[in-house]
């Protein structure tokens, strides 16, 4: 098959071996898939994302040689493996999270070897994570329910409570879908942060109530026109008179160092920070200044297949509108230049990769 595989920290399109399914899985054929902010993340610095991986306690590979990127993905049933169930019948768009296990072992799609991504014409998936795409949903959006079921997990753990006021800092794929929940599950204020015009103009459109350009005027400038009590004497002496002020979520999308620390710095006390972006590199925090703040911080990693399921639902029956996000389409021979035109936000937000594309 045709595939754009890693080959010295480099997407080369290249001849590479069709993928056999086995026990337990499906051959499904490409329609569409993400480009997700975490490929960038590991086409940047291989070397921290595979010492990120091994760290946290999974089987890391080298990504930069050797490996079909894309966890994103929509595809189209060619065939079964032996020791199939084969409910859905072959010609079935279905799309599913990015967990693969079989004979080979287990891992995400798209980041071992062993389970090649949507950024080749073929994938093999385990049969017991296939969905169905529902209410003939396009497949370059059902494609997107993995990046949103990402930010419904985010909600999730962050549990804002009724009336809370959410601030996304970093309004890439996560950071939108993150608006996205939060209004289809009713919380609001949700204030939407980015430098990106053309983002920011995406989160109004997903329901966002605030816009803010840092380079303008600083989110945490506003905590106090949302009712929001920053000062941890000042929020204290609420709670001894009987108040519950409003509290403050921050959800912290962008994931480069220095991040965390400025979003610490800037937090109200007893706010959560729900840390989204991948960052690779170190951060600095104080301790005193979380403990006197008493933050709550929380990471946030995927989402689970019930998530995921949950999330595909919202989409289809319209409670988010996850296809606003996509911005461009590329086939395998201008993926290269996609990736590159997505390191710079102020044009793009998602662009969706289709094998199909004749384009070089």
């Amino acid at each position: 098959m045709r595939a754009a595989i890693t080959r010295t920290g480099a997407l080369v399109v290249e001849e590479v071996p069709d993928p056999v399914p086995q026990a337990g899985q499906v051959l499904v054929r490409t329609l569409a898939c993400g480009i997700c902010g975490s490929d960038l993340h590991a086409l940047g610095d291989p070397g921290a994302f595979a010492d990120v991986v091994r760290r946290s306690g999974g089987t890391p590979c080298d990504i930069a040689d050797g490996v079909v990127l894309g966890h994103e993905f929509a595809a189209e049933i060619v065939d079964y493996g032996p020791g199939t169930v084969r409910a859905l019948p072959t010609g079935t768009v279905v799309c599913g999270p990015p967990i693969g296990f079989g004979p080979q072992g287990t891992g995400i799609i798209g980041y071992t070897p062993a389970f090649p991504g949507g950024f080749g014409e073929y994938m093999i998936l385990s049969e017991a994570f296939t969905l169905p795409v529902p209410n003939g949903l396009d497949p370059r959006t059902a494609a997107l329910t993995e990046p949103f079921s990402v930010a419904t997990r985010a909600v999730r753990r962050a549990e804002p409570a009724p009336g809370a006021v959410s601030m996304v800092i970093g309004l890439g794929p996560v950071g939108l879908g993150i608006v996205a929940v939060l209004k289809a599950r009713g919380h609001g204020p949700v204030v939407a942060v980015d430098f990106s015009p053309t983002r920011r103009a995406l989160a109004a459109k997903l329901g966002a109530d605030l816009l803010i350009d840092p380079a303008v005027e600083s989110p945490y400038d506003r905590w106090t026109s949302l009712g929001v009590i920053t000062g941890t004497m000042d929020r204290m002496a609420a709670e001894y008179r009987g108040l519950k002020p409003p509290e403050a979520v921050l959800f912290e999308c962008v994931g480069s160092p220095g991040m965390l620390s400025w979003v610490v710095e800037g937090a109200p006390a007893a706010s959560k920070i729900v840390l989204v972006g991948v960052c690779l590199r170190p951060d600095t925090v104080e301790p005193g200044l979380v403990a006197n703040k008493e933050l709550d911080i929380r990471g946030s990693f995927g989402g689970s297949p019930a998530e995921y399921r949950q999330t595909l639902r919202d989409i289809a029956e319209g409670r988010i509108d996850a296809g606003v996000i996509i911005t461009g389409t590329t086939g395998l021979g201008s993926l290269a230049g996609a990736v590159a035109e997505l390191r710079e936000p102020d044009r793009h937000a998602k662009i969706v990769v289709d094998p199909s594309l004749e384009d070089s």
